[in-house]
């Protein structure tokens, strides 16, 4: 049998606050959620879930609830309808504790010669799924695997998921994470069956606050959601760390466009350098902040409008790829600072 080796390092976790695998509370995504149970307990679950929506609304908690239960009960209808499973039954501690012979994570690894995290999920880490399938099921009969998330899938490792996908093992299940799915392979998608989940409304984004931060003001929660594009995750970013300040900084950002502060800019850049995920997390913001205006022109329509829809969509394509290939946050910053500043000035891209 083959060995498996330690689930990758938790650079999902929100500092401060639990991991998806120990959260048992999934908030607003009771459609999605009712979806898959009824084929679970109906004993007809597809070979593999795409489960879809932006960061930080319960992608990964989902997914950790679908494999509990599948984990602890199999496809039938022995556990409760809300898929949850108890804190003291056996599957729910193993998952806990990482040591299910049932349940394989794949995420991006750390680098062994740096100690960084890799840039893409690599075929490497999707080749894993063949000894793990290939392994003698675990005590609740099933194998569960989770991706998180497909969309770090370099072109190699999405071929071999895809032969995954073409020939699922018996009593195996692959549950693919995804921000962006229109950027994976159409053949990719169409094998598996889609759980969509959409931002959290403001009442229940509240609920979350309110459990989560007790000692934050209603200004504070509120401004949180705000900015937060109906995101727990992210509205928990922003009240940790730089968080808060970058949002900040995102929206100082497109408020001087005409007239960009470029001393302000490198040391923007310096900032995201370092820190954690950084620049990614800038991006994210910029992006919302960017859309919160759209959103107030579209009454009005025209070129304009269309212009700065363009604009949206350079800036989530360039940030993302940087990114991807790591490159230098200063120059990241400079060039979307330009391309703001030519639309706020009327000019094309």
């Amino acid at each position: 049998m083959a060995k498996r080796s330690a689930e990758p390092n938790d650079s999902d976790r929100i500092e401060g606050f639990a991991h998806p695998r120990e959260t048992a509370t999934l908030l607003g995504q009771d459609v999605a959620l009712g979806r898959a149970a009824r084929a679970l307990r109906a004993g007809r679950p597809p070979s593999a879930w795409l489960i879809t929506g932006p960061p930080g609304i319960g992608k990964a908690t989902l997914a950790y609830r679908i494999a509990r239960y599948l984990l602890a009960y199999g496809a039938t209808d022995a556990g409760p309808e809300d898929l949850s499973v108890p804190d003291d039954h056996t599957a729910t501690r193993q998952v806990l504790a990482q040591s299910h012979p049932g349940l394989l994570v794949l995420k991006r690894a750390i680098n062994p010669k740096t100690g960084k995290l890799m840039t893409v999920l690599s075929v490497d880490e999707i080749r894993r799924l063949a000894d793990f399938f290939g392994m003698t099921s675990g005590a609740g009969g099933w194998r569960v695997a989770i991706v998180d998330t497909a969309d770090d899938m370099n072109d190699n490792a999405a071929n071999a998921l895809l032969k995954m996908l073409e020939e699922p093992p018996p009593n195996a299940m692959l549950l693919l994470l995804s921000n962006l799915p229109g950027r994976l392979l159409p053949t990719i998608r169409s094998r598996c069956q889609r759980l969509e989940l959409r931002p959290l409304d403001d009442e229940t984004l509240q609920l979350g606050l309110r459990k989560h931060l007790p000692d934050a003001d209603s200004d504070e929660r509120a401004s949180l959601a705000r900015l937060s594009g109906g995101s727990l995750g992210a509205a928990l970013t922003l009240a940790t760390g730089d968080g808060a300040a970058l949002a900040k900084e995102a929206d100082r950002l497109i408020d001087n466009a005409r007239d960009p502060d470029l001393l302000a800019l490198l040391t923007l850049g310096e900032k995201l350098f370092r820190t954690r995920d950084g620049l990614e997390l800038f991006g994210n913001f910029l992006g919302e902040a960017l859309t919160d205006r759209i959103r107030a022109r579209a009454h009005g329509g025209g070129a304009e409008l269309e212009r700065w829809v363009s604009l949206l969509g350079r800036i989530e394509q360039g940030f993302s790829r940087a990114a991807a290939l790591n490159l230098e946050p200063r120059q990241t910053v400079l060039t979307m600072a330009r391309d703001i500043s030519r639309v706020a000035r009327g000019g094309a891209l």
